[in-house]
């Protein structure tokens, strides 16, 4: 998918100007950034490249993140000074994922979309989702191998043997996160607030 051009950060007047350009005369006016919020636009697509999330999305999250009020898909292209089109990719992935949602105003009839603004709620969806994405579906394909592994018979125990230690450590840190990303938002805040008290009681615990 072809990636819009990044924010120009240096002047507010070069952006406008740049932003409306882009939109080939569409009047919609876009959010006014400051520098600070146009870095953090810019970083967060960044860092969701890195992520293996599309530059778009990341910078549409990041947008709504920072906005305090609901934005329509046009407002969202832009000020990002991107294409419409992937703009509503954008928001229909977000919404898939949970971090986004469809809210409406008074008097307009467009869909306006919010972002989920507590972080340790995003940290719990974003996390729960890519377990789903992508652990989930190693443990099924790891218990597979395990059984057939184990209906080949002794020529396989050595192989058996490693995809069984992958298969419980999976397993045991699986079944960790969910108990972790499980808990309400208070108590992740006191685990938290632990850090290095965590491991002296748990040392403490094992004293007989």
């Amino acid at each position: 998918m072809p990636e819009g051009p990044q924010l120009d950060i240096r002047t507010r007047s070069h952006y406008r100007y740049f932003c409306n350009d882009r939109n080939n005369g569409n009047d919609e006016q876009p959010m006014t950034l400051s520098a600070v919020e146009q870095r953090f636009v810019l970083h967060w697509g960044e860092m969701g490249t890195r992520w293996g999330i599309n530059r778009t999305v990341a910078q549409v999250h990041a947008l709504l993140y920072l906005s305090a009020k609901p934005l329509h898909a046009e407002e969202i292209a832009t000020t990002l000074a991107a294409a419409r089109s992937n703009v509503s990719t954008s928001l229909r992935e977000l919404q898939g994922w949970g971090i986004v949602r469809v809210v409406h105003v008074l008097g307009d009839r467009r869909d306006h979309f919010e972002s989920v603004k507590d972080v340790w709620e995003i940290f719990r969806i974003v996390a729960q989702e890519r377990k789903r994405r992508e652990i989930d579906p190693t443990l099924r394909v790891l218990q597979e191998c395990v059984d057939e592994l184990k209906r080949a018979g002794a020529s396989s125990n050595y192989t058996r043997e490693r995809l069984v230690e992958m298969l419980e450590f999976l397993t045991i840190t699986s079944g960790l996160f969910d108990e972790l990303v499980h808990m309400p938002v208070s108590t992740l805040r006191s685990v938290s607030r632990l850090k290095g008290k965590l491991k002296l009681l748990l040392a403490g615990s094992r004293k007989p």
